[in-house]
């Protein structure tokens, strides 16, 4: 954690000279029919082939923080030998986080979990999709019976932290027009099924359009209530338990400026997207972020070397463009943490506890 907090802080007063942090979409195929996402729609074909992958990992090897995602992360067969690639290369990777559906075999799901945790990766995070109580999570992502398969995937890595202290996991619930003020009964319906169930075990989103991510065609899931939404997050946040730890400071920061963009629709701070991290998709294409469809490279033709674009005029305009506020609204977790890291009046106010 050491080395991932010197590297976010130091993003405080100079221009880093390589992401810490990669966000890695390693195939867009996927089982869930999501109202809030056309991923699934997609189809892939011609993704990174984990050869590929591998050469990516040993020529950039500055990471600390991986997040492999999807589509449905653990469709892809070869997930450990990717994981292995971004440990072998990257001496300083302190966390590898993915996300599931638990629409796969849970059997070969949680063998696959446990290699990983075998390669000795400091911190593996799980976050298990959950949006809502039984008929509401099934009708958003669009499979009967996946709130059932949620509770079990969730229970499994109960029994498996038991063996691994390396293991994290969370219930992550993306807030919606759909789902907007149900949060409470979701929780509640969820404790009927995992009875020691911690309002610590929510990660909260709220869900966004993102053109080279998600795919969006529409704004239905926008929420209709803001204040109804932000209120439920400051709620959640006073229910809550946050330790000193630098990581429970960053997840409550987070939150509370989560209720804020909920509320008014501005980004809270601005990103450090091309700097601190980018996105990368399952074809080897480069964008700032999720969120914002400028694509600055393929790596399949510049030798899979970050290096050789990270200084190009068109990541050079990137960032000048955050600089002057022309980014993307955005207020996700897989660019706030690193916003938040990168700006010191947020470490201040998080030990502050305001």
């Amino acid at each position: 954690m050491l080395g991932l907090g010197v590297t976010g802080l130091k993003s405080n007063f100079v221009t880093l000279g390589h992401p810490y942090k990669l966000n890695f979409a390693i195939t867009y195929w996927c089982q869930s029919h999501c109202i809030m996402c056309n991923i699934w729609d997609i189809k892939p074909k011609g993704e990174l082939s984990l050869e590929e992958i591998q050469e990516f990992a040993k020529k950039n090897t500055h990471f600390k923080w991986v997040e492999l995602t999807g589509g449905e992360p653990f469709l892809r067969s070869d997930i450990v030998e990717i994981a292995r690639a971004f440990k072998e290369n990257s001496k300083g990777l302190y966390i590898l986080t993915m996300p599931t559906n638990s629409l796969c075999n849970l059997d070969m799901v949680m063998k696959r979990i446990t290699e990983i945790l075998e390669l000795g990766i400091p911190r593996i995070a799980i976050t298990v999709s959950l949006d809502g109580y039984r008929e509401l999570h099934d009708m958003i992502r669009g499979v009967p019976g996946n709130f059932d398969k949620a509770m079990e995937m969730f229970k499994r890595l109960q029994a498996l932290k038991k063996r691994y202290s390396n293991l994290f996991f969370v219930f992550g619930y993306t807030m919606l027009r759909q789902n907007q003020g149900q949060f409470m009964r979701t929780f509640e319906e969820v404790r009927k099924v995992i009875p020691d169930i911690k309002y610590n075990d929510f990660h909260l989103n709220l869900g966004q359009m993102s053109d080279n991510y998600y795919h969006t065609k529409n704004s239905d899931i926008k929420v209709s209530n803001a204040q109804l939404v932000s209120n439920e997050i400051e709620d959640v946040i006073k229910r809550r338990e946050f330790d000193p730890s630098m990581i429970q400071a960053i997840e409550r920061t987070f939150l509370v400026r989560l209720a804020e963009y909920a509320r008014t629709g501005k980004q809270p701070m601005r990103s450090r997207s091309m700097e601190a991290s980018l996105f990368m998709d399952s074809w080897g294409n480069i964008y700032p972020s999720i969120m914002w469809n400028k694509k600055i490279a393929n790596v399949r033709e510049i030798g899979y070397d970050l290096g050789r674009i990270w200084h190009s005029p068109e990541a050079e305009q990137v960032r000048r463009e955050i600089r002057e506020g022309k980014e993307p609204v955005q207020w996700t977790s897989c660019e706030a943490y690193q916003a938040i890291i990168g700006n010191i009046t947020s470490f201040v106010s998080m030990k502050s506890g305001r």
